[in-house]
């Protein structure tokens, strides 16, 4: 048994080892060509050979922040009234059907938002955006331009969709960890359902619920198709969250059968690496994150 789970836990790093080689070396012509201004420019015209990952990068992020800002209150929510106020009836169907929207296809979440919430977006939602924050100095910029429908904000609402579930199914089951003597006595001193939550389920379980939002803002960084779908996939920065867009994943699943030279698959294996290193390091901050948090808990 020791040696069966050794192999195991070996394996597993071998199979990362080998992804890193891979991206390395296949980066290669590319960083050899670009250096680092492969990471600063923006231009990406493969008819020149000209390739630059700041587009990518900057919708990776931007549309990521977007999901979590939208996805981590909704989901917190939805835990907390499964937990604390959900009556018992409606307590297992609730939480099937948010774990049912984790087995959605990725593909499928792309065809809704491109024929369902794109259009809903562009007829209803984003001008409405654009008209109330029009004499707003920073939002006007934010909120400006036609309304596409698809573009950044989109993908980043379907990613926070995407990540709902994630988060929800974490979040609730460290919830139900929480000792009910801790509970009942906040209660028995006073306590309102909102200061119980406040002061001792959310202090109990942050490290469960970091962990979660790492979960899901993972999942968010390395989604493909339901952004794909609804992005745009433009090489090009805008400061407008409306515009279209590109992400890494978006931009290798877009063009990597196109690749026809050695330098433009370059690039996009180039891609691949920067978002390994981008989700790698999302992942340590975290764990450093929960470690400190352990450690000031003195556990």
């Amino acid at each position: 048994m020791r040696i069966a789970t050794r192999t195991a836990a070996i394996t597993v790093l071998l199979l990362l080892g080998g992804v890193i080689v891979a991206l390395i070396d296949g980066s290669i012509p590319a960083f050899r060509e670009f250096g680092w201004g492969f990471l600063t420019a923006e231009h990406w015209n493969p008819a020149t050979e000209k390739f630059g990952a700041l587009a990518p990068i900057y919708g990776t992020l931007v549309t990521s922040f977007i999901a979590m800002l939208i996805g981590i209150p909704i989901s917190l929510g939805i835990a907390i009234f499964i937990t604390e106020l959900c009556p018992r009836n409606l307590k297992r169907p609730i939480s099937t059907a948010i774990e049912l929207l984790a087995g959605i296809p990725s593909i499928i979440y792309g065809i809704w938002g491109l024929f369902v919430l794109a259009p809903f977006l562009q007829a209803h939602v984003q001008p409405l955006l654009i008209n109330t924050f029009a004499p707003v100095p920073v939002l006007s910029a934010l909120f400006s331009g036609p309304p596409y429908g698809i573009g950044i904000l989109t993908a980043g609402i379907i990613l926070s969709i995407m990540v709902l579930p994630y988060i929800t199914s974490v979040t609730r089951d460290v919830f139900e960890t929480v000792p009910p003597v801790l509970k009942e006595s906040a209660y028995g001193l006073g306590c309102t359902t909102w200061e119980v939550v406040r002061k001792v389920v959310l202090p109990y379980t942050q490290t469960g619920v970091i962990g979660g939002v790492m979960l899901g803002l993972g999942r968010a960084l390395g989604e493909t198709m339901a952004v794909t779908f609804v992005i745009g996939n433009a090489h090009k920065i805008a400061s407008s969250l409306l515009a279209p867009g590109t992400t890494i994943s978006a931009a290798i699943a877009n063009e990597f059968t196109e690749a026809d030279g050695e330098l433009y698959t370059s690039s996009l294996i180039a891609l691949g690496l920067l978002l390994f290193v981008i989700t790698f390091i999302v992942l340590a901050g975290a764990r450093l994150l929960l470690l400190r948090l352990q450690k000031q808990a003195g556990t």
